[in-house]
């Protein structure tokens, strides 16, 4: 053991009566459950599995030209530039089924969001490693809303100083949401696992400032 504090928050199989803060301070990640029936859940995921223009994602690291097994997506309600990872993505026109789940988290939520950032991660070799949502284009403090569709993975959080680890297991249909300051004092992460070994489609609704 590392002496770091682990917290692993359980699974929640279907809609809470009210989403919980899953951290324990400086910031705030709400838990909503599973917000999507298992039927719809399906049909969401296949639907995004073959509509979507998935792409593998790009990353300059170190002047080297990473190109990631992961594929990735990017939406929103006008050509946004998304910059990350010292690349940059032009968004594409929202799909009818991307609009149907802005409009579900919207609601569920009470927040509004301009954009849409996927990820297809093909199974649990495939994650992604600790960072913060900290671009400059996206809003500050702004709430960014993350959809899971397909294999259910493990999801954790770091603080910053700490070090402390919170985590969680998201269902296939569930909703998390990050806001407030969580982003200034929290890293996260979707750790590769050898357990799983189908895909899982996530979809993190968010703010661009122009």
């Amino acid at each position: 053991m590392d002496g770091t504090n682990h917290h692993q928050i359980g699974l929640f199989d279907e809609l809470l009566d009210q989403p919980i803060n899953i951290l324990p301070r400086d910031g705030c990640v709400n838990y909503y459950g599973q917000l999507i029936n298992a039927h719809d859940t399906q049909y969401y995921f296949d639907t995004l599995m073959s509509s979507v223009e998935w792409r593998h994602d790009e990353a300059i690291i170190y002047g080297k030209h990473i190109i990631t097994k992961r594929k990735v997506a990017w939406y929103g309600d006008e050509a946004f530039n998304y910059t990350y990872s010292n690349t940059t993505k032009s968004a594409l026109s929202w799909t009818k089924e991307l609009l149907a789940l802005k409009s579900l988290v919207e609601l569920e939520t009470g927040e509004r969001y301009n954009s849409c950032l996927l990820n297809l991660y093909h199974d649990g070799s495939e994650g992604m490693a600790w960072h913060s949502d900290a671009e400059t284009a996206l809003k500050k403090n702004g709430a960014i809303a993350s959809l899971s569709f397909g294999a259910e993975r493990k999801f954790a959080f770091k603080h910053k100083v700490s070090d402390e680890v919170v985590s969680l297991q998201l269902a296939s249909g569930s909703l998390l949401v990050m806001k407030g300051v969580t982003q200034s004092h929290w890293l996260h992460r979707l750790p590769p696992t050898t357990t799983v070994s189908t895909p899982r489609v996530n979809l993190t609704f968010r703010t661009i400032v122009i």
